[in-house]
């Protein structure tokens, strides 16, 4: 249950290069061209202002720069973002909310600059050499590199960069134009030379966040409708293209062999495979038959059954596929049934708190998981901004002017799941849960629950995979006991990202995972703007001045100190809200592969990408006869 990473209209705007912004600009004394680097440039940039690595450096830490290039991955997307479905896809526009697209398609564009995975927030240069950032903070002018090319040879300039942010901001996906709220404009100051102003409302990651938007050709979407849905694929400049591809079947992303950023630090060590193939089947059990002949090549298990029982096949047990667990340092996120709240059987908190008490974790665990996980309380789950105990004073500080909206369970010990015997039928649970209903005002009529307004409470779980069943009917049954019935639901993929865009379910689930440094996605989740904007992640309809506070104190926090403190008050909002039956996680990568892959070694703190940095291994793969 993964998904990506991982983001309210906006007035439309063309190039805003009017005479007074210019002007403005000018005033700065690095606005005008340059042979050299001005003395305020900066090689990268990161939310604190701490960085690993110095101007001279060569290549990341975690890759192998002398890496072989060559060689195929398989694989089913472990996670994807904006419109894309790891199930099928209709379009290969990825930018926008219409459509499917396949995941990874963001590999075909150039960024400005990219994302260090071993620091929690830091980007160096890609089409940006240098950046210069104005002493307040809300200017920040990009110097590009001159040989940046599409892949139709057409240079890659500074009238790119300005349209692509521009129109991301008007026409994009909802998760991109909130992120780029609060950017003002972007200014076109020579072909090379690019400036972008912010209002002064930002959070202290945007401008990082607008580093890694992909840059568009100007001229191509001079000719093609950037809102349309489109099997072209569009022109890019990025290290893979889309190459063979059969729609809703699979997808290969073919390595630019001459891409001109290949040889850059950044870039070193990075993009190895020759293909990268991305297969797309409509349930697990398909995808893991696929892995089991060797049709893929990788696989991150999702599913502990499968993991602890039918790893038995002939392959794994003469040691061509191997499996590994590897560390996850990352904060996990949070996965769990959200209840929308848009509907009125979920908008009193004492309903939603008593779902929760039904959800038996502990017998969930033990006979469908197999012991695998450990139980989530929060989206801050397996990181600092984990809230425990009382509140800290500082903590306080930040809740106390929200006291009378705000529940008392705020104000003492964390809110946390429930534990049970483990039985699957503890009564002790089932018996609060009744009681919290009765308080709300649901009654009995039988055997039926009754909702306030007399109708029997019901609702519908919505999925896109049967996988999640075996949890879903034991959870049902114990609801059933209270007298609410509630039924699962499998749609086909494309109906079910649809329904998911428009809030049109009861409850669904999900998995987002969160980053060391909190960003503008967090007001995706949680933000009241994204509880009406169609295609947020603020799944449950999430609407409070408190939560918007805390959000904005967490992004503006002046260190990451402060950023912890809030995102703790925050968690506690959440938490005492019960605005989801949080699930599980586990602090590892369950992974699969057939023997033909190597590595550098340890992954990267703040990242898990393999398709990015490992290789094929000529001999292993001439070994197992999967070469070429």
């Amino acid at each position: 249950m993964s998904a990506g990473a991982g983001f309210p209209s906006t007035t439309r705007r063309g190039l805003l290069v009017g005479t007074a912004s210019l002007a403005a600009v000018s005033a700065f004394p690095f606005a005008g061209a340059r042979a050299q680097a001005a003395p305020g440039a900066r090689h990268g940039l990161s939310v604190f202002g701490d960085l690993k690595y110095g101007p001279s450096f060569q290549n990341f830490d975690y890759v192998d720069p002398a890496a072989p290039a060559g060689g195929r991955m398989a694989f089913t997307a472990p996670s994807w973002a904006y419109n894309q479905n790891p199930q099928t896809f209709n379009t290969f526009n990825t930018f926008i909310l219409t459509g499917d697209a396949p995941p990874r398609m963001e590999l075909c564009f150039d960024t400005l600059m990219v994302r260090a995975l071993d620091e929690p927030d830091a980007v160096y240069g890609l089409v940006a050499e240098t950046v210069e950032v104005s002493g307040d903070g809300n200017l920040y002018v990009f110097d590009l590199r001159r040989e940046a090319r599409f892949h139709d040879g057409s240079p890659l300039t500074a009238e790119d960069v300005a349209f692509s942010l521009t129109t991301l901001k008007d026409k994009g996906h909802p998760a991109i134009r909130q992120t780029l709220t609060e950017m003002a404009e972007a200014q076109v100051l020579t072909p090379h030379r690019v400036a972008v102003r912010f209002t002064g409302r930002q959070s202290r990651k945007t401008p990082l966040a607008v580093t890694g938007m992909p840059i568009l050709s100007k001229a191509y979407y001079s000719r093609y409708d950037f809102e349309g849905t489109t099997l072209t694929p569009p022109l890019s400049s990025g290290p893979y293209k889309v190459a063979r591809h059969e729609i809703g079947r699979f997808i290969e992303y073919q390595r630019v062999a001459d891409w001109w950023a290949k040889d850059l630090p950044v870039s070193r060590g990075h993009f190895n495979f020759k293909t990268l193939r991305l297969e797309f089947y409509r349930n697990r059990t398909a995808g893991f038959e696929a892995f089991k002949k060797g049709t893929t090549t990788y696989r991150e298990e999702f599913t502990s059954k499968t993991w602890a029982t039918e790893y038995n096949f002939p392959a794994v047990e003469d040691g061509r596929v191997l499996r590994e667990e590897i560390p996850d340092g990352r904060p996990s996120g949070g996965q769990g049934w959200f209840l929308n709240t848009r509907r009125p059987v979920f908008s009193d908190a004492r309903v939603r708190q008593a779902l929760g008490l039904v959800f038996d974790f502990e017998w969930t665990n033990k006979s469908l998981f197999f012991g695998a996980y450990q139980r989530t309380h929060s989206f801050f789950q397996n990181s600092p901004m984990f809230a425990e105990g009382e509140p800290s004073a500082e903590e306080l500080t930040l809740l106390e002017p929200f006291r009378d909206e705000l529940p008392e369970a705020v104000f003492g010990p964390a809110v946390l799941a429930p534990v049970s015997d483990g039985s699957g039928n503890d009564r002790t649970m089932l018996r609060e849960a009744d009681r919290l209903l009765r308080e709300a005002g649901c009654r009995r009529d039988g055997t039926t629950l009754l909702t306030p307004d007399g109708a029997p409470f019901s609702f519908e779980i919505l999925s896109n995979s049967p996988t999640f069943e075996r949890v879903v009917l034991p959870y049902a049954k114990g609801l059933a006991r209270l007298g609410i019935e509630a039924s699962f639901r499998v749609v086909d993929p494309a109906q079910y990202q649809s329904r998911v865009n428009t809030y049109d379910f009861d409850v669904v689930s999900r998995r987002f995972p969160l980053s060391a440094t909190l960003g503008e996605e967090i007001r995706q989740l949680w933000g009241s703007r994204a509880a009406e904007t169609p295609g947020t992640t603020n799944l449950s309809g999430i609407r409070s001045p408190a939560v918007d506070a805390l959000i904005d104190a967490a992004l503006s926090a002046p260190s990451r100190e402060r950023m912890i403190v809030a995102a703790r008050a925050l968690d506690r909002v959440l938490r005492a809200g019960y605005y989801w039956v949080p699930h599980w996680y586990k602090p590892v990568h369950t992974v699969a592969m057939w023997d033909l892959f190597a590595r550098p070694g340890d992954p990267p703190a703040y990242d898990f990408r393999p398709e990015l940095h490992w290789w094929v291994d000529p001999q292993k793969a001439e070994r197992l006869g999967k070469g070429g």
